[in-house]
């Protein structure tokens, strides 16, 4: 069953080039991307309510360092790192991603109890560990299902819808936050008792409403599954399509992607916000994404991933500039909320379209996870980098620096991908 939505329009022939020249089916919406959103949902209003009081309790409340806050925000961008790779070779050798994804959202939900008896670097540190590798092994099974059930050529469109959905709870989480702390001052206890009852709802409707199928690989009826090898992490494997040329140049890109708490404690310190506003940042940057998602997913599906991939970085650039200049005012924070928004509804959900494009489908959930775990392994290394850049020479200096090494970033990431243009398979 679908819900179908009319459109004659859409599609790519070419990863970098332009529009269609043939009619393509109409789009149609699983419900199971539906339901996978909704999980997303809950499971984003549950993480980011507590992230987005992390920055100020770190710092503020337990009076750490910004050093401890990048190592901290490395932690939560890449400790699910290698797991993401393990999760969509089990994946995919399993052929049962919901229950692979169902073990990921749990542990985040057990971790959320560990927020509870946090009170120092090393006990946040360590669950933050364990709520990032629940992530990890999420990540790859769910965008494998979301593949599977949306039509190759509309891949970034789907993609679009499932993380709308998901920054509707992405937009909610925080300004949950911001209600509880304006009702409860410094009631971080109650925004992480919130957190936890959200996430037991996003794994109660995972376990049962969404159905454990990959529609586009299924074995024979008497055709066994083929046992468990490790050999499907071989990088032989990505060569193929220039899979390569794409995982490559995201790493790149992502050594120079700092945590957007960096770009809020900018904000904050310039702008001198009370405590209770600080969650708002996060509701406007969640809110840009959620207005921009499906409209940038449906051009780049008209017009090219890889364009839509890079404007999305250049977007970012622009954020970083507006971030640094010394004037302060609304509008600069307003600004540089839409163009966060903007670069991750042109990068997160493009860029799991890109790879579906490309990777074959026995090993999507594998090629999936390698590329979520180059990103967030590059993104660690910019979070506790940008920290210590921050400290030594100050918040401007550090936000220039990292403007202008995203510039050649930039221009290295686009020569590799000018070559990466293989054909869309015809509906």
């Amino acid at each position: 069953m679908y819900i179908s939505i009319s459109d004659r329009k859409g599609g790519q022939r070419d990863l970098s080039t332009a529009g269609p020249s043939t009619v393509h089916p109409a789009f149609r919406l699983s419900p199971v991307i539906i339901w996978l959103g909704v999980v997303s949902m809950m499971t984003d209003i549950s993480s980011e309510s507590v992230a987005a009081v992390l920055p100020l309790y770190v710092t503020g409340y337990l009076g750490l360092s910004t050093i401890a806050f990048g190592v901290i925000d490395g932690i939560n961008q890449g400790a699910s790192a290698i797991i993401r790779i393990g999760a969509g070779v089990v994946s995919d050798r399993t052929g049962h991603p919901k229950y692979v994804a169902a073990a990921g959202y749990g542990l985040s939900m057990v971790a959320r109890v560990g927020f509870l008896a946090a009170g120092g670097f090393w006990v946040i540190a360590g669950v933050v560990t364990g709520d990032r590798i629940g992530k990890g092994i999420r990540t790859a099974p769910r965008d494998a299902m979301i593949s599977a059930e949306a039509q190759p050529e509309y891949l970034a469109r789907s993609f679009g819808v499932h993380r709308m959905l998901d920054n509707v709870g992405a937009a909610a989480g925080p300004l949950i936050a911001f209600l509880i702390l304006t009702l409860i001052p410094n009631g971080f206890s109650a925004v992480l008792v919130v957190s936890l009852a959200f996430a037991v709802i996003g794994v109660a409707v995972l376990l049962l409403v969404v159905p454990d199928r990959l529609r586009r690989v299924r074995p024979g009826r008497n055709q066994p599954r083929p046992a468990l090898r490790w050999s499907q992490l071989r990088w032989s494997h990505l060569r193929e399509q220039g899979l390569a040329r794409l995982i490559i140049a995201a790493g790149l890109l992502g050594i120079f992607t700092i945590g957007d708490g960096f770009i809020y404690l900018l904000l904050q310190h310039r702008e001198s916000l009370a405590v209770q506003w600080f969650p708002l940042l996060f509701v406007g940057t969640n809110a840009a994404f959620l207005l921009f998602a499906v409209p940038i997913g449906r051009l780049a599906d008209r017009w090219g991933r890889v364009p839509v991939f890079l404007a999305g970085h250049v977007a970012l650039l622009a954020c970083y500039l507006l971030a640094g200049l010394p004037a302060a005012g609304i509008a600069v924070t307003i600004g540089c909320l839409l163009l966060l928004g903007l670069f991750y509804a042109a990068t997160d959900g493009v860029l799991s379209a890109l790879v579906s494009q490309l990777s074959p489908p026995k090993r999507l959930g594998t090629a999936l996870g390698t590329s979520q775990t180059v990103v967030a392994v590059s993104r660690m290394g910019a979070a506790a980098g940008f920290g210590v850049l921050w400290y030594s020479a100050g918040p401007g200096t550090a936000i220039v620096v990292v403007a202008v090494l995203l510039v050649l970033a930039l221009a290295a990431a686009t020569l590799l991908l000018r070559g990466a243009t293989p054909k869309v398979a015809a509906p």
